[in-house]
């Protein structure tokens, strides 16, 4: 479970690291971007994202296409970028997403095929 906090951390920090990237000395280039841009309708759009999932950690991304197909199969509905990373980070997690995830790092199909079988149709919009 330690691995799965660590990336957590890891993925969330993927969607500020741009703006915390940009490292300021002087007010006078005004204030930073803030965490709360991405609701103000500046979403990272998803390729991006999956992208730096990719990077990260492929298996990450693996399972997050996974579960994203399997929402779109079973919920008629395309998750929003904003959704994918709050069912990846809210609490301990979406557990179908976490278990697709370890699905794909351990390459087990038959677990995979068991996760997708578990998700559940998340509520539309954010919280």
């Amino acid at each position: 479970m330690a691995r799965v906090r660590v990336l957590r951390l890891v993925l969330q920090g993927a969607l500020l690291g741009p703006a915390c990237a940009m490292a300021q000395t002087s007010p006078a280039y005004g204030p930073l971007p803030s965490a709360g841009a991405a609701s103000a309708g500046q979403s990272m759009p998803m390729a991006d994202y999956l992208g730096l999932l990719e990077q990260i950690a492929p298996a990450a991304a693996t399972g997050a296409r996974t579960y994203l197909a399997a929402v779109q199969l079973r919920c008629r509905r395309t998750l929003t970028t904003e959704e994918l990373r709050i069912a990846l980070s809210q609490g301990e997690g979406n557990l179908a997403l976490l278990g697709l995830i370890r699905a794909a790092h351990t390459q087990d199909l038959a677990s995979r095929d068991r996760w997708i079988a578990q998700v559940a149709c998340p509520p539309r919009g954010l919280k």
